[in-house]
């Protein structure tokens, strides 16, 4: 990946009838870029997949590629390929005829489609396949062929729209493996969608988090989940617990809060960032596995406690997920810890007394939604 741009695209907006989708979208992409759309359904970011690729029209804002406007060139016209959640294969014809399908229409010579049909079977795995009607394959394979015919057209940006969604868990986590290996192998850029956290943090060079026709945050995995922008964000990644705070007098360089009309802390302000006015309410957020759960007075130093009980817990196999009760005012809303077996044991009663501890310095603020 390089830092020159390949893609761009913005401010875009887009409505359907009287129904904004987008609002004001604003996208680049690197070459050789992974980057994926992240969001709940119809946040608007398969509409900018479509747009990239020309088979949407924005109501305003322009489409560049390599440099150049595409905004209103068709499909055919782009150096893009699209592979989608259901394959788009035509069954009348084998591996070898989908593959060339897409190279015929872009005039590739007969010698050079030859040599790229079994080149893109080799890199999905499906060497000796060409001649397998598609009626055969299972949905993996189904899902291969697509990806075949996407790569033998060497475009400059892949896009895919949710192509692992109807795959079974095992099959959709080695296609991810698989996908990230054929974008390391083929050096094009890929823009991504999904509506799955888990699938955008392993595969991603960066995200863009989608909410309500908005890009909420965009940045490396990493980034996304460590520094969320917003409460948003903060709930969609790795469901953060999420509380009403508010800011109270306090020293320069932190923030002195009340969350939730019931417990004080000081939260490190990042460089740069501004302290909230006293009197003013923001939301803060935490990590599930940033809450330490005891059952002594035995607290790490400095660590905020929470005097609690026991509300739920499900086991999860490598950890166990604790639904810890301790606000007073709200006994409803719970406070989410992520355990490892060797920190916590499992107890069949629920209301068991317990301690959440929480370091300050893993508390942080949030920006108001989009």
């Amino acid at each position: 990946m390089t830092d020159e741009t390949l893609l761009e695209i913005g401010p875009v907006s887009k409505s359907f009838g009287e129904a904004p989708v987008l609002r004001e979208v604003s996208l680049t992409v690197r070459k050789g870029e992974f980057m994926t759309l992240l969001g709940p359904s119809g946040c608007g970011k398969t509409t900018t997949l479509r747009i990239i690729a020309g088979f949407e029209s924005p109501d305003s804002g322009r489409v560049r590629l390599a440099g150049a406007d595409v905004t209103d060139l068709p499909p055919y016209e782009r150096d893009v390929h699209t592979v989608f959640q259901h394959y788009a294969l035509f069954p009348h014809l084998d591996v070898a005829g989908n593959i060339a399908f897409g190279m015929r229409m872009d005039k590739v010579p007969p010698p050079e489609i030859a040599r790229r049909i079994p080149e893109a079977l080799a890199m999905v795995k499906l060497s000796g396949f060409e001649k397998r009607r598609v009626s055969s394959l299972s949905g993996g394979q189904m899902q291969r062929v697509a990806l075949a015919r996407a790569i033998a057209g060497k475009p400059s940006l892949l896009l895919l729209d949710e192509p692992l969604g109807a795959l079974d868990l095992k099959l959709r986590k080695e296609m991810q493996l698989e996908l990230k290996r054929l974008h390391r192998r083929l050096g094009f850029a890929f823009v991504y969608v999904t509506h799955d956290q888990e699938e955008a943090m392993t595969m991603s060079d960066r995200i863009a988090v989608f909410n309500k026709g908005r890009i909420e945050q965009i940045g490396a995995p990493s980034e996304i989940y460590e520094a969320p922008r917003t409460s948003f964000v903060a709930d969609f990644i790795g469901g953060a617990n999420v509380f009403s705070a508010k800011v109270l007098p306090g020293a320069e360089g932190r923030a002195h809060l009340l969350i939730e009309d019931e417990v004080e802390v000081d939260v490190p302000l990042d460089p740069g960032e501004s302290l909230p006015a006293p009197g003013r309410r923001v939301k803060v957020g935490i990590r599930p596995e940033r809450v330490r759960v005891y059952y002594k007075d035995e607290l790490p130093f400095g660590a905020l406690r929470l005097d609690a009980t026991i509300a739920d817990s499900i086991f999860l196999g490598d950890a166990c997920q604790i639904y810890l009760r301790f606000l007073k005012s709200a006994p409803d809303k719970l406070l989410t810890a992520l355990a490892g077996g060797d920190r916590y044991t499992m107890h069949d009663d629920l209301g068991v007394p317990a301690i959440a501890a929480i370091q300050p310095d893993d508390v942080y603020i949030l920006e108001e939604d989009a």
